[in-house]
């Protein structure tokens, strides 16, 4: 039986026989993805370069929109079955401009992954006065999902892989103010709102989708030694959020909770391709399996938060995320 996650019902663990320690290349093994056709955002650096290659190794096709071509060029050198693409997720002409490109060619999408993302950014604002995190890490997801709607659903199976964060904790969605026009700016509150907003749209998405065989999954990839992630953030960032002492060295205890890229990538690929998600959806996932339901004992140090799976809340997102994309293709209820 088909099943989503619009009630919160499916949030448990699977045993799917992997951990935190387990690694992509672990992942991937017996899966056979040839004559597959991935496309993998921010899949030139970091976990989401490793998403590449892992994918690209199992047989896919996989498109890698970049916003840096010569960059990516350089990244993915040796890397077969790869192609690239032109994106700015600040610039929704781009992401229109990328989609149309790709749904030119005719092909069925059988994987999106949209992984690519920003943290700790000072307040910025795109011209249509979204907040940066917002219109990166989410409403980017959004538009780059709907665009690529009709290629979704030519798979007949296609996954749709949302790479949230364990940031979620930091914040609900503010439906009130979501661009801080009323509001202090602070980083971290508007990097856990974007992060919730992934999830909602993955509860959304997959409830609306799993009647043309779409999936949707969110997931926190683990805090990930070696990415780009955090390039904009201050010392006394990093200080205020227990990563670094008073002499801003990293803490011995957080050195040791860090995954390596191979770890950090492990969650989306087994997102992507599990057997045992083939009827299951609009899950938030973490080390490699289904998280549980975030309580008060886990400290925010593991599991979702209730509040970024409700289907209430994600219903009432995707309506406004409608509204201000423009863009309508379908209705989550």
């Amino acid at each position: 039986m088909v099943q989503d996650n619009y009630y919160q019902t499916l949030q448990r663990p699977v045993a799917s026989g992997f951990n935190a320690a387990s690694t992509a290349n672990e992942v991937i093994k017996g899966i056979d993805l040839t004559g597959k056709v991935a496309v993998v955002t921010g899949g030139n650096t970091g976990i989401g370069l490793e998403t590449t290659r892992i994918l690209a190794s199992a047989g896919a096709t996989v498109v890698v929109p970049a916003r840096d071509i010569e960059k990516a060029r350089k990244n993915l050198k040796g890397i077969p079955n790869v192609e690239l693409g032109k994106i700015d997720f600040m610039d929704p002409a781009s992401i229109d401009a990328f989609a149309e490109t790709f749904i030119s060619t005719g092909r069925p999408l059988h994987l999106l992954i949209n992984n690519a993302g920003i943290m700790w950014v000072p307040l910025r604002k795109n011209r249509h006065g979204i907040e940066s995190q917002l219109a990166t890490n989410y409403l980017g997801q959004f538009h780059l999902t709907a665009r690529l709607w009709p290629a979704l659903k030519m798979a007949y199976g296609a996954r749709v892989v949302n790479v949230s964060s364990l940031g979620h904790h930091m914040a609900p969605f503010n439906f009130e103010d979501p661009n801080f026009l009323h509001r202090e700016y602070e980083t971290l509150q508007a990097y856990g709102q974007s992060k919730t907003a992934s999830n909602l749209f993955t509860v959304a998405l997959d409830h609306f989708g799993k009647q043309f065989s779409v999936r949707a999954y969110s997931l926190h990839p683990g805090s990930i030694n070696g990415t780009e992630l955090g390039r904009d953030a201050s010392v006394e960032l990093f200080k205020q959020m227990g990563f670094l002492d008073s002499e801003g060295q990293l803490l011995p205890e957080v050195a040791a909770s860090l995954k390596t890229i191979p770890q950090g990538a492990a969650t989306t690929v087994w997102c992507a391709t599990s057997p045992l998600l083939d009827e299951i959806g609009g899950v938030y996932c973490e080390d490699c399996d289904i998280a549980g339901l975030s309580s008060a004992s886990d400290e925010g140090q593991r599991g979702v938060k209730p509040y970024s799976l409700d289907g209430e809340n994600a219903t009432n997102l995707w309506k406004w995320s409608e509204q201000i994309t423009g863009i309508t293709f379908g209705s989550p209820a």
